[in-house]
């Protein structure tokens, strides 16, 4: 299926791995131009090579060295690129833990990473795709959304109050060729997995072998998703078949969400 995005230009923050990186592999194997990002300069080199081996032909692929969690890091993506078609918002989740053991610096850090920084570059960027009559925003949140896990209650407070606000955002602007969306990601394989886990089987008192069993076995599928499957539904919600798509919260989560809505 031909996606209808060739040519067009996409920032996709925290893409220097995981989902991000998916995200902007699948982008550019359609022909969108990607600006990548990340914090570390060697990681980042890494996925540019990596994204320009898998892009279609004539694509470019810019990287900027920079924490999207930042004024300066944002501000360094919109000199790179201020002028959008499509924005992919993903930062780096919280830490799990106790909610007893977190003060206002751990809550303000979460809400700033996972709910402002995207407020931010959505408010930077939206207005010039509604100009444009075209334009593509998707927000990777978490499963946890819908599906709250106790020990990721910084992630479930930010990433939620992010959803309440694009539910009002993507609906003044579906007139405007524009469409706003959330991936809310379960169990994927990618750099975080090991850490989950540890913390699982600390909490459990099992191993980690066995903690990852468990947790496997929890998804009716009975694997963890793999990063690509994501990033191909991604450039899906960017396409022009998409845009009769907004203000959903999609989860890909191997059917481990237990309700019906």
């Amino acid at each position: 299926m031909d996606l209808g995005i060739q040519g067009k230009t996409a920032i996709v923050c925290a893409s220097s791995k995981g989902l991000g990186k998916a995200c902007a592999i699948s982008l550019a194997q359609e022909g969108v131009n990607v600006i990548l990002n990340g914090r570390t300069a060697s990681t980042l080199d890494q996925a540019v090579e990596e994204v320009r081996n898998q892009a279609a032909s004539g694509v470019t692929v810019t990287p900027v060295a920079a924490d999207v969690t930042t004024k300066e890091g944002r501000d360094l993506l919109l000199q790179a690129c201020p002028d959008p078609d499509i924005l992919v918002n993903n930062a780096g989740g919280p830490p799990p833990g106790n909610f007893r053991d977190w003060d206002e610096k751990e809550w303000l850090s979460a809400l700033n990473a996972n709910m402002l920084s995207p407020i931010s570059l959505i408010k930077a960027t939206v207005d010039n795709m509604c100009d444009k009559g075209f334009g593509r925003i998707v927000n990777i949140t978490s499963a946890a959304v819908k599906a709250p896990i106790p020990v990721l209650g910084l992630s479930n407070g930010a990433r939620t109050g992010l959803t309440g606000f694009v539910s009002g955002l993507a609906r003044e602007v579906a007139n405007k060729g524009v469409t706003v969306n959330n991936m809310l990601p379960g169990i994927f394989a990618t750099d975080r997995l090991p850490g989950l886990m540890n913390y699982i089987a600390e909490s459990t008192g099992k191993s980690v072998e066995e903690a990852t069993e468990m947790r496997r076995n929890l998804i009716p599928v009975k694997r963890f998703g793999d990063p690509m499957e994501f990033g191909q539904y991604c450039a899906y919600l960017c396409s022009v078949q998409a845009g009769y798509v907004t203000a959903q919260n999609v989860v890909l989560d191997g059917g481990a969400f237990p309700g019906t809505l």
